[in-house]
């Protein structure tokens, strides 16, 4: 999906030196940038332009971003792209940086409630699935304690997947904590830019369930991850492609990092399996060469 751009550059005379490994387990450590890579653009929403914010759909979705005030400043919890069909988002975005980073707060006590930014035709109500489901958050609890406003923004029902109660506490939870362990290391990356999200599209579901009001949504067949990160101007990044299934594991028996480990892929991987182009804002010549590498080492596994 990105060949067009690449060709450009080719022409253009920029062309990334041969040195980058292609599969997973090499030792690059990352490639240099020397742009800010922060900025924002209103196109859809005020944070499309993000680093960490995919491209987005040309119709069919709706795209929400959720903010907080914190210090005098404007900070973005996450934004997502909400499908108005599958009820449910194709993914939601956020990332760890010196602000969001922090521990400031505990989490919420049950804060679920529909996205207030959502139109009321499309909202399915805050209570549970069902049926063996948990409410399971995309953007985690945990990923935004640095204020009280930010984590209760992350039990919007946008923000809600149904999990399979043994997949969500015991499996995915796992993935979980590498994020956000990372995420908080401020030795590890400047900024981690995150991306998480179920497959929503025909034939990537395991059904359907309903909802109190009549409607239904969707219960994604995977689960993925989107992982960017820069350290002093260079970036590496790595995904994640896990099948939604009962794994034998539970909150009591959690599953380890090294099982967690071997579902790594590289970004280019991971956009054929969604068909989601993520770090598209990226300068061309960076984007092309971290989305092809997969480096397991860098990122603790």
């Amino acid at each position: 999906m990105k060949q067009g751009r690449f060709i450009l550059k080719l022409m253009l005379g920029i062309l990334l030196p041969s040195i980058f490994c292609y599969s997973c387990g090499s030792d690059d450590e990352g490639i240099r940038f020397s742009g800010g890579g922060t900025t924002t653009t209103t196109v859809r929403g005020s944070a499309v332009g993000r680093i960490e914010t995919p491209a987005l759909q040309s119709s069919g979705t709706v795209f929400l971003d959720h903010w907080t005030v914190e210090g005098g400043d404007s900070v973005m919890d996450y934004c997502l792209e909400y499908d108005k069909t599958k009820l449910h988002s194709r993914w939601v975005a956020f990332r760890f940086d010196g602000r969001t980073r922090a521990r400031n707060v505990s989490r919420s006590d049950d804060a679920f409630q529909d996205d207030p930014k959502l139109s009321s035709d499309l909202r399915i109500g805050s209570s549970g699935f069902g049926r063996g489901y948990d409410r399971g958050h995309l953007c985690a609890s945990a990923d935004r304690l640095y204020s009280r406003e930010a984590n209760e923004k992350t039990f919007y029902m946008t923000n809600m997947s149904p999990q399979l109660s043994a997949f969500n506490q015991g499996y995915w939870i796992t993935l979980e904590g590498l994020v956000q362990d990372l995420g908080r290391r401020a030795s590890f990356s400047d900024t981690l830019y995150v991306v998480k999200g179920g497959t929503i599209a025909d034939g990537m579901t395991l059904g359907t369930v309903s909802r109190s009001n009549g409607k239904s949504t969707v219960v994604p067949k995977y689960y993925f991850t989107a992982l960017l990160k820069v350290k002093n101007g260079a970036y590496s990044a790595i995904g994640f492609w896990l099948e939604h299934q009962t794994t034998g594991y539970s909150y009591d028996h959690q599953a380890p990092l090294s099982e967690i480990a071997t579902h790594a892929v590289s970004i280019d991987e991971l956009e054929e399996l969604t068909g989601i182009d993520f770090f598209h804002n990226l300068p061309d010549n960076i984007e092309q060469a971290v989305e092809r590498t997969c480096v397991k080492s860098a990122w603790g596994l």
